[in-house]
């Protein structure tokens, strides 16, 4: 978990010298490293209370008026409520958000 974290924080930093074109490019790279089929893992602490799946991509909140980047990232994607990796009969697809102090990890599905 702790290797998890700071691998993140070190991306962060890096990507944050990058010009806006270099984090597009490297953001597409990820967008097609999870293709459409993403999980969004959200952590309360070292427990995961929530698990989306079949997420494709994850958007930065833009304020309407000023255009400025907003402290929360958003997408929609399929509530795991059983947290086993797939979309199952019930599970519906909604709309979520994670702020900037939020703790949570997107990656490809393991399970395809």
């Amino acid at each position: 978990m702790i290797k998890i974290l700071l691998s993140s924080i070190a991306l962060i930093l890096m990507m944050s010298g990058c010009t806006q074109e270099s984090q597009n490019k490297f953001s597409h790279s990820i967008q097609n490293w999870t293709g459409t089929n993403g999980v969004v893992d959200v952590y309360a602490g070292e427990k995961l209370v929530m698990r989306f799946v079949k997420v494709d991509k994850m958007s930065t909140g833009l304020g309407t008026k000023d255009g400025q980047k907003r402290a929360y990232r958003y997408s929609y994607g399929y509530y795991d409520e059983n947290q086993n990796y797939k979309a199952d009969k019930g599970e519906k697809k909604v709309y979520f958000e994670v702020n900037d102090f939020s703790t949570y990890l997107f990656y490809e599905n393991p399970r395809g």
